[in-house]
């Protein structure tokens, strides 16, 4: 079934979520803290694997600067803050939507298995990474969603929109997307995700939104360069 892996993982994620809403409530907010630390140091330590595989240095540093003005530019930041809040309004009473969508989207849609996975499915394999990554998504948004809020559920829009688009082109994709550029797409997108676990510790908020382009940029500069 086209787009099987995806759907799966979708289901996944808003089991963990319901889960992690309703069930977050018996959690004592030091638990939740201490939980959210354990989460970050998680989180802290997937990015920086994905970063140290990086084999061309020079090309993620022009890929966060160049990306990060792009972000800028157009204000990406602000519009995901503006379309969380506008959920908010909707919505509630069920907690801070904006950061959890944000902060979720980026965790689940970055890495290798989001890219590999969608490329396996959309090549007729058994999507066997996309279920593996449905497993560990679930777990994680039980834990978000118990600290964060409802908008971690929102993040399947984010997984349908990535992660179907690259299954829905994986032909091309595979073309485009070679061992190289995927190692430098994923160094990018492990600094964003370490950025992010400085915010879940209560270190610092940084603007990760901004810097999304910085992924694709490197695409870019990768074959520009001839490195892909």
């Amino acid at each position: 079934m086209l787009l099987q892996g995806t759907l799966v993982n979708i289901v996944a994620v808003i089991v963990g979520s319901l889960i992690g809403r309703w069930g977050g409530r018996y959690l004592s907010a030091k638990m939740r803290q201490t939980l959210m630390v354990g989460l970050g140091l998680a989180v802290l330590l997937i990015g920086l694997q994905l970063a140290l595989k990086s084999q061309q240095v020079m090309i993620v540093i022009g890929s966060l600067i160049l990306g990060g003005l792009i972000g800028e530019v157009v204000g990406i930041e602000t519009r995901l803050e503006a379309f969380g809040l506008g959920l908010q309004k909707r919505f509630s009473g069920l907690g801070s939507i904006a950061e959890g969508f944000v902060t979720s989207s980026l965790l689940f849609c970055v890495g290798a298995m989001a890219i590999m996975g969608a490329l396996q499915d959309g090549l007729g394999g058994k999507p066997t990474i996309l279920y593996a990554k449905s497993a560990l998504d679930g777990v994680a948004a039980i834990a978000l969603t118990s600290t964060l809020g409802i908008g971690v559920l929102f993040s399947i829009f984010s997984l349908l929109l990535y992660q179907g688009s690259i299954t829905l082109i994986a032909e091309l994709a595979q073309t485009v997307l070679t061992e190289p550029v995927i190692t430098e797409m994923n160094a990018v997108g492990g600094l964003l995700i370490v950025a992010i676990s400085f915010d879940l510790m209560g270190i610092k908020r940084l603007p990760v939104g901004n810097l999304l382009p910085s992924i694709f940029v490197a695409i870019g500069l990768l074959w520009g360069f001839g490195l892909a």
